[in-house]
C-alpha cells in the first residue's frame, strides 16, 4: 500500500467523526465504485436432456446434442451469455430430434420383429 496516503483504519474514524458518531458508515469513493457485481444467470444448456437421448439409437445424432450441450457449457464459462443461450438451444432441438428419431426406430424394429416372426 505504498501509493495510499493514510491506512483504513483512518478512513472509518474520519467516516465515524463526520457522522457525529452515528451508526452509518460512509464508504470512500473506491470502495463504493468496487461493488460486488452479480453473475448472469446461466442458460439452460440441457446437459442432462442430451446425455438421456444417447440411451436412443441414433447414435450420429445425440452425440451432436452432447456436443452442442458441452459446447453451451464452454461458452458460458467464457463469459459469451448469448452463444450460450443459442448452443444450449440447439442442443435442446438436437436432443429432442435424437429421441424422437430413436423411438421411431425402435418402433419400427418392434413391428418387423413381431409381424415376421411365428410366436
Amino acid at each position: 500500500m505504498e501509493g495510499s496516503s493514510s491506512p483504513p483504519s483512518s478512513d472509518l474514524k474520519r467516516a465515524l467523526d463526520n457522522n457525529g458518531g452515528g451508526t452509518e458508515l460512509q464508504l470512500g469513493a473506491e470502495e463504493e465504485a468496487a461493488g460486488p457485481e452479480e453473475e448472469p444467470h446461466m442458460p439452460k444448456n440441457y446437459l442432462w436432456l442430451s446425455i438421456l437421448s444417447c440411451f436412443c439409437p441414433a447414435y450420429p445424432i445425440n452425440i451432436v446434442a452432447f456436443v452442442f450441450s458441452i459446447w453451451a457449457v464452454n461458452s458460458y464459462n467464457d463469459g459469451d451469455l448469448e452463444g450460450s443461450k443459442r448452443l444450449g438451444h440447439n442442443a435442446f432441438w438436437v436432443a429432442i430430434a435424437s429421441i424422437i428419431i430413436g423411438i421411431v426406430i425402435i418402433a419400427m424394429y418392434c413391428i418387423v420383429h413381431f409381424t415376421t416372426y411365428a410366436i
